[in-house]
């Protein structure tokens, strides 16, 4: 997989600001250093301090992580507008995969941010 920076940069100008803190912070591990460096420049740009990012890192420190250190994301979906949410779990609740939309087969893992229900209690019937 090759890195176009072209397309990275038209990225990062159009990204929200939480967006860009989450990538630097966050997910900073993943990414390439150049990716890195254009989003911290855009921060920059925007007026952000390297205390506020570092405020930012400090709020995400209960991210739910895997075995091998790397950040969780949320897993909302709004199929309606197409939106999948991009910032880091908080928390894993539970829910029912459903075959055919339906029948209940198997207990998943719902990974969630503090604005899609991290940290609160799953629903009762642990479906969606």
């Amino acid at each position: 997989m090759t890195f176009d920076l072209k397309s990275v940069a038209e990225f990062v100008r159009k990204a929200e600001t939480e967006d860009l803190l989450d990538r630097v912070t966050v997910y900073r591990e993943a990414m390439e250093p150049a990716a890195v460096d254009l989003m911290e420049n855009e921060l920059w740009r925007r007026g952000l301090s390297p205390q506020e990012v570092a405020e930012h890192a400090s709020e995400r420190s209960e991210v739910v992580r895997r075995a091998d250190g790397s950040p969780i994301r949320c897993t909302h979906r709004d199929r309606s507008r197409g939106f999948a949410c991009d910032r880091p779990a908080v928390s894993v609740g539970w829910h029912w995969f459903r075959l055919w939309g339906r029948v209940p087969v198997v207990p998943w893992p719902l990974p969630r941010c503090k604005e899609h229900g991290g940290g609160a209690a799953p629903p009762a019937d642990g479906g969606e």
